[in-house]
This record gives structure tokens, sequence and C-alpha cells, in this order.
């Protein structure tokens, strides 16, 4: 199944599917055969980019609504 990407209002991004996840230095995480994580949208975890709940202590607020991007402009 391919990744399917939710982002939950006050609350986490759910990455559920197969899906590999990296570090900037391209390092991968070791998800422990997980096929679904949330991560952190409030900044505040302690275990970044996971979420450990702590958006609700810290009163996180982002309600998103899914929209339509401008066409990709060409490149030249």
């Amino acid at each position: 199944m391919a990744a399917k990407i939710i982002i939950k209002n006050n609350s986490n991004i759910q990455v559920e599917g197969e899906f590999d996840l990296f570090d900037t230095d391209g390092n991968k995480f070791d998800l422990g055969g997980r096929t679904t994580i949330s991560l952190c949208r409030c900044g505040q975890s302690k275990d970044k980019p996971f979420c450990d709940g702590t958006h609700r202590a810290c009163n996180f607020k982002s309600e998103i609504k899914a929209h339509k991007l401008p066409p990709v402009s060409p490149k030249v």
C-alpha cells in the first residue's frame, strides 16, 4: 500500500502504509516494523520528529483543509 499522509487538525501528521523516513543526512530511521507513525507539528515533542502528545498540553491549534496548489512553474 502506498503511503497515506493525514494532517490532523490541532494534532499531528499521521503517516500510514509503506514508506521510509530519513533525516537530512540521509540516515534512515528504524521504525521497528511500524506501518503507521505520527509526526510532530507543534514543535514541542521530546521525541522529534515523532509526536509524543505534547500538542495537547501546549494547546496547539492548527486546522488544515485540503486545497489546490497552483500549477508548477516551468523550469527554464
